[in-house]
């Protein structure tokens, strides 16, 4: 098992989310790194410098133009959070739940370039459009500068806390992970990241006039604690799916993803492995705990396998049980976009006896608690 054409993939430059960090974000992650970069990613290096460096005034300017603004904003709706692990589903939700259009959430432009988004749009918008790919390479969902996107490239472009920042710099991968849960953060570092998320939130607020926040975001699966003290009335929505299937399709996106982040070589597959079956324990473990803590009300689980078979049945489910309003105004926009969408096909997996033995070692808790 190896990663998906490494050293062909090294010479991709702009599929990497480096370029979008703000440029003090970029040079302490840097040097958290001891700027250690392998010399085929040199060129991925100076090209994401280039850009943040390039965007550094316009960045200034809109700190300067927008901050007084963005501190005044007030979130009045109780933002929506979609948790879960990575490859449960959660991108199709966001999606989905995208069209109602009495809710806002980050355009993957503003998700990638969250430093300049409200003051130059016009300028970084076609960059950004011109840089990703039509589809996502791991999945072929498709990708555009205007489709939802997670506030995971958001946190990390302005902060050193970010999952993400473990792809980008794999040596350091098992570092970045403590950012998820944060479970032996200092208070200092936990403030720290309530005031960057604050800001961000607050930005895009300002953004959508006002509106009820749709975000997407793994890492908050492992964060209720610190979200709820943030946002007591916030608003859960969980997914979950097979493990036996989730770890063939968490394998196989890091095998693509992690080439096209990173600027150091990677470990060995079996390490990157290693620390997924770690973290998904970590996380997981940490949302079954914590869970409870969440009002009655303001948290629905949705399996993976009934979204994907019957996704408006499950959303008006989401929008019952959360008590959300605007579901019959919204229906006709998500009928029309599920039309839209392929059927989902499963991939087919090889699973001997001693894998399946060691995801249920490893992950036979999720198994039992979710009903697999």
């Amino acid at each position: 098992m190896e990663f998906d054409n490494l050293k062909q993939r090294a010479l991709y430059v702009k599929n990497t989310p480096l370029p979008g960090y703000t440029l003090p974000n970029f040079l302490y992650l840097l040097a958290q790194n001891k700027f250690k970069i392998d010399a085929q990613y040199i060129p991925r290096m100076i090209y994401s410098l280039c850009l943040s460096t390039i965007m550094l005034p316009f960045y200034i300017k809109e700190r300067l133009q927008f901050d007084k603004r963005i501190e005044q904003t007030e979130i009045t709706h109780p933002p929506l959070f979609i948790i879960g692990h990575w490859r449960s589903g959660t991108t199709y939700l966001h999606n989905i739940l995208s069209q109602d259009k009495n809710l806002g959430y980050f355009t993957t432009f503003q998700a990638y370039l969250p430093g300049v988004f409200l003051g130059s749009e016009k300028i970084f918008k076609p960059l950004v459009s011109a840089s990703i790919p039509k589809k996502r390479p791991m999945d072929d969902v498709p990708m555009d500068a205007e489709y939802p996107q997670e506030d995971q490239y958001v946190i990390g472009a302005f902060s050193p806390y970010s999952y993400y920042h473990g792809w980008c710099f794999p040596k350091n991968m098992e570092f970045y992970n403590t950012s998820v849960c944060m479970d032996d953060a200092s208070k200092e570092t936990i403030d720290e990241w309530k005031r960057y998320y604050l800001y961000i939130l607050k930005k895009i607020t300002l953004y959508r006039h006002g509106k009820q926040l749709i975000l997407k975001n793994q890492d908050n699966t492992g964060k209720i604690k610190i979200v709820l003290e943030m946002f007591p009335d916030a608003k859960f929505i969980f997914l979950y799916r097979n493990p036996y299937d989730l770890y063939f399709s968490m394998m196989k996106f890091m095998k693509i993803a992690i080439p096209l982040f990173c600027i150091q070589k990677p470990p060995k597959i079996e390490v990157v492995e290693e620390s997924m079956f770690n973290l998904y324990t970590r996380i997981v473990q940490k949302y079954i705990k914590d869970r409870e803590l969440i009002p009655k009300g303001n948290l629905v689980e949705v399996r993976y396998e009934d979204f994907v078979t019957q996704p408006l049945q499950q959303i008006k489910n989401i929008y019952e049980t959360l008590q959300l309003e605007g579901f019959g105004d919204a229906e006709p926009a998500f009928d029309t976009y599920l039309r839209t969408q392929w059927i989902i096909k499963k991939d087919q997996y090889s699973m001997d006896d001693e894998l399946k033995q060691k995801i249920q070692k490893k992950w036979g808790f999720a198994i039992k608690e979710f009903g697999y």
